[in-house]
């Protein structure tokens, strides 16, 4: 076992968290109070979903429906976090657009069995990447709209649909989203070993099993995060996934 779960292990959690607080706060950063109330709620989570998981396996329904869980518990962190009006449960487009095809793909071929311990971290692995590409494009589209509205104006009188208008503005600061994948799946291996890599080597694998089982997942990811990001940016642009003061610029016409 890498780390034995004790009085120790307990103590060293407590103590990071406290210093990232404690920097958070000191850089005057504003996220004090959600550095702890992140890490807290993170313990009680994993404990509770440890058990859960294990729960689960046993029944393939059961194992279904925490996948669904895990679904729409995504889809409504995304929606939060683009917007607070009722446009937000557009987000579970591009979550399905990313996640489902690749995951059914997996099962078809047979690549991934219908066991929780397979599909469960695959799944849960492309919900997260999904759910971080979904985020960054939808904010970063929503704000260069908001930014630029006076240009987004511009292309409406001279001609251009709305859909038109938003997407060229929306577009470059949407594919930003991008970035973190690409980077990390360039410099994976020289500057970092992903979760899947270490923890197929300290389950007994073989470093070739460990590094075939992380490319697999590195391409899955992208591929996943390409299609939530031109998902999320077809859904800013055509005015359905907005903020408020985006209606004044003709929101929710197709």
């Amino acid at each position: 076992m890498l780390l034995p779960v004790n009085a120790t292990f307990g103590a060293v959690l407590a103590a990071l968290l406290a210093v990232g607080a404690t920097v958070a706060a000191l850089a005057q950063l504003g996220r004090g109070r959600a550095h702890l109330a992140a890490g807290a709620r993170a313990a009680v989570q994993l404990l509770v979903v440890s058990l859960v998981i294990g729960w689960v396996m046993r029944s393939v329904p059961l194992l279904l429906g925490f996948l669904l869980l895990m679904y729409a518990v995504a889809v409504r962190t995304a929606g939060r976090r683009l917007t607070t009006n009722g446009s937000w449960w557009w987000a579970a487009v591009p979550l399905a657009a990313g996640v489902v095809p690749v995951v059914a793909a997996l099962l078809l071929t047979g690549l991934v069995p219908v066991k929780g311990v397979a599909l469960i971290p695959v799944t849960g692995i492309l919900i997260g990447g999904a759910l971080t590409a979904t985020v960054l494009g939808g904010r970063r589209a929503l704000d260069e709209l908001a930014a630029r509205r006076g240009e987004v104006e511009a292309g409406l009188a001279l001609g251009l649909p709305d859909r038109d208008a938003r997407l060229e503005i929306a577009r470059p600061a949407a594919a930003d989203a991008l970035l973190p994948g690409l980077d990390q799946t360039r410099t994976v291996g020289l500057v970092t070993l992903p979760g899947a890599f270490v923890g197929m080597l300290l389950g007994g694998a073989s470093p070739v099993q460990a590094g075939a089982v992380q490319l697999f997942v590195l391409v899955g990811l992208m591929a996943v995060q390409a299609v939530a990001v031109a998902a999320v940016l077809e859904l800013v642009a055509r005015g359905l996934l907005h903020r408020e003061e985006a209606t004044t610029a003709g929101a929710g016409r197709v």
